[in-house]
């Protein structure tokens, strides 16, 4: 049946206005959360299809999320966790199930159950087939947006920042921790979407205050495309023109089935580390190097979080990356990898490791007067451990020194500092 525009506007101010109902009722009923850091949202999705039940895992994800996190990382979240099916029976069943084996963190009011009523949804039945797709896919997918929508919207005000995850994620050890020390890195910085995992909607954070637009758009276009690429155009909307993701990943896939018709889903994350609470600080510093850099590049990239490097044609003898404290700092452990997978070859083959002190200005710009050898890179990678034990100062500045030159090109694709100084207190 075809919608006159005026009938399309109705429509989505009756699913806003329902949305809105679910906001007012988690206000009322959830004030004591109020305040807290970081809700995990777990979108569940049963897919019955001919007596076919797709087995899931959203027992084992929040299982995971307790288990690895700290008696004082608990303390900071709240898992809301979506039973996006509209049969009342299997919910109520999984329920109990939940209920019986994670009560103590219900009573604590870190884990809440929402279902959002089949009266609040949209029609699913003659949707638009956007790139062919067959008709039971539009179905999954534009229900799948408007799941979502629910679920930012009722999380709206819960807290400060708000992580995106599905039902079949494992954590890695303390993975809180590791994103607020990212987030305190961030401070003063303009983002829309953090990425923790590089696969699907697992381990996307954003800014609590996002969600009410967040939910609106995705109802907006609810069946235009998949959640997945509509979260692109959002975050172009909101001016953040690239994808921000770190590495190590906090989240990884562990199912072998997607919710859409069983169909297997096998996908790692291959940047997950189980214990991915050992994420760099890298103070703030200066970088220069005088290897020519290849077009955008750039030192600044090798020394960042984020998922890129620093690329420079061929260095000679002599040729030097050097980092420049923005302050003396007590450094504990330092890693720099160069090289990727793709590029094997373009690594440094010969250099050495130094630290130095009693920095000044020049024409060039600050540098050290005084360094000292820490070591010489092996197979194009080096680390150190207990470097505040090996020397006797604070450190002004870290530099890499091509000891012998190479005809390949150089990516210096991690540069990884670890401080014996505590990291700024997190602003709740």
């Amino acid at each position: 049946m075809c919608l006159k525009a005026p009938d399309k506007a109705m429509i989505l101010r009756l699913m806003w206005k329902s949305v809105d109902k679910m906001r007012c009722f988690r206000k009322r009923s959830m004030l004591p959360f109020l305040g807290f850091l970081i809700i995990f949202l777990l979108f569940f999705n049963l897919y019955m299809d001919d007596g076919y039940v797709l087995g899931n895992y959203l027992l084992e994800t929040i299982k995971s999320i307790f288990d690895q996190s700290s008696y004082e990382e608990l303390k900071e979240i709240v898992v809301v966790v979506h039973l996006a099916d509209f049969d009342l029976v299997w919910c109520e069943n999984l329920v109990q199930e939940i209920t019986r084996k994670f009560a103590h963190h219900i009573i604590a009011g870190r884990l809440l159950v929402i279902q959002a009523p089949e009266e609040y949804y949209p029609s699913l039945d003659g949707l638009k087939r956007n790139y062919n797709d067959p008709e039971d896919r539009v179905r999954f997918r534009s229900k799948q947006n408007v799941d979502y929508a629910f679920l930012l919207n009722f999380c709206t005000n819960l807290s400060h920042f708000y992580m995106m995850l599905e039902d079949d994620v494992r954590c890695s050890r303390n993975f809180l921790t590791a994103l607020k020390k990212v987030i305190t890195s961030r401070e003063g910085s303009y983002w829309v979407m953090l990425e923790f995992s590089k696969l699907g909607y697992i381990g996307k954070l954003y800014h609590s205050r996002d969600l009410p637009r967040l939910a609106h758009f995705l109802l907006m276009f609810y069946q235009e495309m998949p959640c997945d690429w509509l979260l692109i155009h959002f975050r172009g909307l909101l001016a953040q023109k690239d994808v921000i993701r770190f590495k190590p990943s906090l989240f990884q896939h562990m199912g072998y089935y997607s919710s859409y018709k069983g169909a297997e889903n096998k996908l790692k994350d291959d940047d997950f580390e189980e214990d991915s609470i050992d994420i760099p600080d890298n103070p703030p510093a200066s970088l220069y190097t005088n290897i020519n850099v290849f077009e955008n590049y750039d030192a600044t990239k090798a020394y960042s979080t984020v998922d890129e490097y620093f690329w420079g044609k061929p260095p000679c003898t002599g040729d030097f990356f050097v980092i420049i404290f923005n302050k003396s700092t007590k450094i504990s452990r330092i890693k720099i990898v160069t090289g990727t997978e793709d590029r094997q070859n373009d690594i440094l083959h010969h250099g050495a490791l130094e630290v130095g002190q009693k920095s000044v200005d020049t024409k060039q710009g600050r540098q050290c007067t005084s360094y000292i050898t820490l070591g010489e890179f092996k197979g194009g990678s080096i680390e150190v451990n207990n470097v505040d034990h090996k020397i006797g100062f604070d450190i002004e500045c870290v530099r890499v020194v091509v000891t012998a030159s190479q005809k390949e090109w150089l990516i210096i694709r991690t540069i990884s500092l670890w401080t014996t100084q505590p990291v700024s207190q997190f602003i709740k």
